[in-house]
């Protein structure tokens, strides 16, 4: 009986789940974004700022504080710290960048409140940007970075700190703070700090900083500390940097929308069917599965003993677990069908796994049921269907196959012969039919290796940067993912919040826990949003980009890297409480520090879920599915990978958009599945259906579906190398196709080229003369004729 009271209690506590009220956006808020730059552990250097600051100011200001400067008067200040950096001491440059970095925080020991930081940190970071500290740091980001003594020395350490990277945590924290703060757009910016954004935008994006972007010098820092030549480098700061950059250079999620819907006019292509932004932030959430602790219950009671005909209780929740019930065979479950329990819909649909649990007073007969309790369908699904033109080319040829006996080819127009049935669904086909971007420039491409000779040149430099960093950022995603176990030739990405002395107290050692695990999830935070945003704006650029970073990517493994990063507890994962609320800046600088406690870290904050870890799971499946979408092959992977009951536990977190990523990765992968999983799994199917967009003619929920049949996969990938090595050699390759390369036939142009010869030439070369030339009879006929 106990353990009934216990199910009932635990099924009601899942049932009335809430939604998690989570807005996805390109980033979290302004103060979560500056405050996850700091590990709890830099909390001392922001007193050590202030210090350095104030002790320059005093002599300069005479008793008076910043904010009551005029502007003039902070421009002069600023001036004077811009020679000072400019000192070859190298200490005496560390104190002047504190101070810089002071002002870039907000000279918060002059603000009563965390709304006066950031409004002096905005004022103070414009002005810094107006007086060109930014240039002035970058010299010194390059020699840090070219720092060969502090590379060597961090090698050969044992243990890298906090302390082995104060140069470079101070520069990247300015950068941070000023190309963040610049970035995000406010209601009451002046019309010198609009000019200056756009000014900013463009520098960071032009080969202005030592003939190459800002973004290419940040990927060298990863490449670099990813084949272990600088550990010391501070990479949490370097990957939230370089995100930002990416972001404010090249442009966010609407941004790329409306690119997008630009790019389409510019290919004459009809509008967008609908602004997918609005749709996702429009859906609901499904109720999340069951509970593990709910499915031992049920079957401690299926093992009390089976009653005769019991009625079912209906829980409001997708699959209930991510297999079906081991201990109910196939033959059982199909007995016990009852056709009620048949309605489509996530609402009123019943698991096999929920059946037979709680006993109730029988229900009345079925046409006494309260119309309330039937399923309520919405009056529309979420997408507008979409048809491909080789779906409607596939369609046709089947028909003509059928009804004729003969097929046209490629021909979409033909309708003679076929009954009129058809032609109205070639009709309603055509209505739906979608042409994107990618298809036409494909088409282009091919009609472009027609005539080699044409060229058409696109910007190279993320393209060869992200070809040669992805693999480092892989291998970062690996070492911070919760997944990932400790080995001792994983790369250390600790060495930005690890202190010089270890803790020697119980309250320190959870501190430092908490300020390690919540280091980690910034990473992947970063990490998970560049990689989205870059193949992103890889596609719209052209789909050939696009699909060599992707072919890289998942030749690095990347598909089984998302898959373990999310086989674990996901809920956990996304309420983790790895926050300290009161460290944050700027709270902990306008603020008295309460004593911490054991206790107040076991508790954590309020929060019903941590904003940057949704976010990141959210980009995960992103990427997800950039890489699979009609790539049979690696569909497949996600198959053979076992990605199924991985992907359903992730469906427990009840929110909108990220249920939506989940449902399209198991959408492409049911007809690989088996009639039995779709059959155990009728919620989850359901669910795509209610959710994803339609495809008219896929038989997706079948597994019928010509895609379905065995398929080459290696010539796939195979065939799409191809063309992508004809894409690359038609507009980047140096060395041209030869059969096209200009043959120089002018004797002058050709004799007075220079040829490097080996240093011992002029010694022997009289006698190579004698033996090669002189001494050999020309066959003057045989030049005459033709080889």
């Amino acid at each position: 009986m106990y353990a009934h009271v216990c199910f009932v209690s635990c099924s009601q506590s899942s049932m009335e789940s809430p939604n998690l009220e989570f807005e996805y956006g390109d980033t979290d808020t302004l103060t979560a974004e500056l405050s996850e730059l700091y590990s709890y552990t830099e909390e001392p250097e922001f007193a050590l700022n202030r210090d350095y600051f104030e002790e320059d100011f005093r002599s300069h200001a005479r008793g008076r504080r910043w904010i009551e400067l005029t502007v003039e008067e902070q421009r002069a200040y600023v001036m004077r710290l811009l020679d000072a950096l400019e000192v070859t001491d190298r200490d005496k440059r560390l104190k002047v960048a504190r101070a810089i970095l002071y002002l870039a925080q907000g000279v918060f020991d002059e603000c009563d409140t965390e709304v006066d930081v950031l409004h002096w940190s905005r004022h103070n970071v414009f002005l810094l940007y107006d007086m060109g500290i930014f240039t002035a740091l970058l010299e010194l980001l390059s020699m840090e970075i070219d720092n060969s003594q502090a590379c060597s020395s961090a090698v050969r350490k044992p243990a890298i700190s906090l302390a082995d990277s104060t140069e470079l945590r101070v520069l990247l924290s300015i950068m941070y703070l000023m190309v963040e703060t610049v970035r995000v757009r406010t209601e009451d910016d002046r019309p010198e700090w609009i000019a200056a954004r756009e000014t900013f935008k463009n520098e960071l994006g032009s080969p202005l900083y030592n003939g190459e972007p800002f973004a290419l010098l940040l990927f060298t820092m990863v490449t670099k500390f990813c084949s272990m030549n600088a550990p010391h480098f501070p990479m949490k700061k370097v990957l939230l940097l370089l995100w930002k950059t990416i972001l404010f250079t090249l442009g966010g999620f609407e941004e790329l929308q409306e690119m997008k819907v630009r790019g389409r006019e510019r290919f004459n292509l009809p509008p967008l069917p609908e602004d997918s932004i609005k749709v996702v932030r429009a859906m609901r959430a499904a109720s999340p599965p069951a509970s593990a602790m709910e499915l031992i219950e049920q079957q401690q009671q299926q093992k009390r003993g089976r009653r005769s005909r019991r009625p079912l209780v209906k829980q409001d929740s997708l699959d209930t677990y991510n297999e079906r019930d081991p201990f109910k065979n196939d033959d059982a479950r199909d007995e016990e069908e009852d056709p009620e329990d048949t309605d489509s819909g996530i609402e009123g649909e019943v698991d096999p796994l929920d059946r037979d649990v709680i006993i109730q007073p029988p229900p009345p007969p079925p046409p006494l049921r309260p119309p309330t309790e039937r399923v309520n369908f919405p009056k529309g699904l979420p997408w507008a269907p979409k048809v491909r033109e080789k779906d409607i080319e596939h369609f046709l040829e089947t028909s003509r196959n059928k009804f004729i006996g003969f097929t046209l080819g490629n021909d979409t127009e033909t309708l003679v012969g076929l009954p009129r049935p058809i032609h109205e669904s070639v009709k309603t086909l055509k209505q739906h039919k979608y042409v994107s971007i990618a298809e036409v420039q494909i088409k282009k491409e091919e009609e472009l290796q027609q005539c080699p000779m044409t060229l058409l040149c696109l910007g190279v430099m993320f393209y060869i940067v992200i070809f040669l960093c992805q693999i480092a950022l892989l291998k970062l995603l690996l070492a911070a993912a919760p997944t990932s176990k400790a080995k001792t030739d994983s790369i250390n990405i600790l060495a930005d919040v690890l202190p010089e002395e270890m803790p020697i107290t119980v309250l320190q050692s959870m501190k430092l826990g908490i300020d390690v695990n919540r280091h980690k999830e910034i990473i992947v935070k970063a990490i998970s949003a560049l990689l989205l945003l870059l193949l992103k704006h890889f596609k719209l650029n052209h789909i050939y980009q696009f699909e060599i970073v992707s072919q890289h990517l998942v030749f690095a493994n990347c598909i089984p890297l998302i898959l373990k990063f999310f086989n674990q507890n996901i809920m956990s994962y996304i309420s983790a409480k790895n926050s300290i609320c009161v460290l944050d800046f700027p709270h902990c600088v306008v603020h008295e520090m309460p004593e911490l406690t054991a206790e107040s870290l076991e508790a954590g904050d309020s929060n019903q879920f941590c904003w940057r870890n949704l976010f990141s799971c959210i980009n995960l499946l992103r990427i997800l599915n950039k890489l699979t979408k009609w790539k049979h092959s690696r569909t497949m992977m996600l198959v053979v990978f076992k990605s199924a009951p991985i992907l359903k536990r992730a469906l427990k977190v009840k929110q909108a958009m990220m249920q939506l990523y989940v449902l399209k990765l198991l959408k492409i992968q049911t007809k690989y599945l088996g009639r039995q999983w779709r059959k155990s799994n009728m919620k989850t199917m359901s669910a795509i259906y209610q959710k994803v967009r339609h495809r008219l003619n896929d038989d997706w929920a079948y597994g019928n579906d010509i895609d379905a049949r065995p398929w080459d996969f290696q010539a796939e990938e195979c065939a799409l190398r191809e063309s992508i090595e004809k894409f690359n050699s038609r507009r980047y390759d140096k060395n041209k196709n030869g059969d096209f390369t200009p043959v120089d036939n002018c004797l002058q142009s050709v004799l007075g080229q220079r040829v490097d010869l080996p240093e011992d030439f002029h010694y022997s070369y009289e006698m190579w003369l004698e033996r090669e030339v002189f001494s050999q009879p020309i066959q003057w006929e045989g030049l005459l004729q033709n080889p």
